[in-house]
Order: C-alpha cells, then structure tokens, then sequence
C-alpha cells in the first residue's frame, strides 16, 4: 500500500501544478495571448492541454520512480530535490507569462527549469534510468516551448 500511496501522492502533486497552471493560463488564451504575434512553429491551442497532460503524468512516474523504486542514497536526494525545485519553477511560469504578461521573465524561467531538469536527469542517470528516461520527453518540450516564449518577446516589444 505505501508504493500507490506514493504513486498517488505523485500524481496529486504533479497534475495540482497542472491544475494551478491551467487556473492562471485559461482566462488569458482569448484575451491577451489571442492578440499576440506568434512565430510560425506555435502549434494550435489545442495541443498544449494534451501534450501538457501526458508530460505531467510523465514526470509524476519519474518521482515515483525515484521516491519509492530507488534506494535511499545522497544521490536519489539530490534528484528529488532537483525535481522538486524544477516543479515550483514549473508552477511559477504560468501566471508569469500568462497572467502577469512577464515574457522575459517566464523566458529566464523557463530557461532555469531546463537547466534543473537537465541536471535532474543528469543525477537520475546512475540510479534509475526509467526516472531519467521518463523526463526526456518533458526536456525537449520545454526546450521547445522556450523558444516560443523567446518568439513571442521578440515579436511583441512592449
């Protein structure tokens, strides 16, 4: 029972950052984002629920993974930690760019959370491959999704 306890409390985190995004980006997709420039790569607005859902589910696999599949080490707690502090700057994001209209700000976090997960990929490596494996997925999306916050400040000076 602690494994799916663990497994649940994984998915609640995970997807409550989703949910806390969602909350701060919704109102804003017809009003403020529906008015800016775009680069040409944007996808439809469709796509970003989707793929978001099942990178969120993607790294709440990864924590599992790592809480309750690893054995304890200094290692297992450098990548939870890395994890978790990519997560707060996951959940800042959002209202950054979406609610507060901070493009360069939500670009040089978003430019952090790369950096974190990269480095929480990095250490999961030795430990648990599936862990690191799992946020490949969610590294290049992010890094994608960089460059259409990087567009978007470009294209729309203030």
């Amino acid at each position: 029972m602690k494994s799916v306890a663990r497994l649940v409390a994984c998915i609640v985190l995970c997807y409550g950052i989703a949910a806390a995004g969602a909350w701060s980006t919704f109102p804003s997709i017809p009003t403020w984002y529906a008015g800016l420039v775009k680069p040409a790569w944007t996808p439809p607005n469709w796509v970003f629920p989707v793929v978001w859902n099942i990178l969120y589910g993607l790294m709440a696999l990864s924590l599992w993974l790592l809480w309750d599949k690893t054995a304890p080490s200094p290692e297992r707690k450098r990548a939870i930690t890395l994890f978790l502090a990519q997560l707060v700057l996951n959940a800042l994001w959002s209202p950054v760019f979406f609610a507060w209209h901070y493009v360069w700000a939500a670009l040089a976090i978003i430019v952090a959370m790369i950096v974190l997960v990269v480095l929480t990929i990095r250490t999961a490596w030795p430990i648990n491959r599936w862990a690191a494996l799992l946020l490949v997925p969610y590294l290049l999306w992010i890094s994608y999704a960089s460059t259409l916050n990087a567009g978007i400040g470009i294209m729309n000076p203030r």
